[in-house]
């Protein structure tokens, strides 16, 4: 099987001169209504993510708020907290030596009380 192929001097019609610059101008013609389209798709999509960036912010600012009144909260607990059991110790060792000694005088007891 041969293959014909044209003579290398002469012009295939597809790349005519009088056809090409028609042509390109065309694809020309395409990709600028499709980078123009996609700049709008670009601009629109801008837009949303800077009210989002400022609707994100101001949960930023909440989440923060509320970070804050949780530390703060927990903080008071644990300092309380550690201020009752303090006050807690030395009242239950109080109460625990008046049990205590309750508790030799019944014949059974360690002293202490359980908080």
């Amino acid at each position: 099987m041969t293959t014909r192929l044209p003579p290398s001097n002469a012009p295939r019609l597809s790349t005519a001169p009088s056809s090409i610059k028609p042509r390109q101008l065309s694809h020309l013609h395409a990709q600028l209504a499709q980078l123009s389209a996609n700049l709008a798709d670009l601009e629109n999509l801008l837009r949303m993510t800077s009210v989002q960036a400022e609707s994100v912010r101001g949960l930023g600012a909440f989440h923060g708020g509320l970070f804050m009144a949780a530390s703060k909260v927990l903080g008071e607990e644990t300092i309380a907290g550690s201020a009752g059991a303090g006050a807690g110790q030395a009242q239950s060792q109080g109460q625990g030596q008046g049990q205590g000694q309750q508790q030799k005088e019944s014949g059974s007891g360690s002293g202490t009380s359980d908080t």
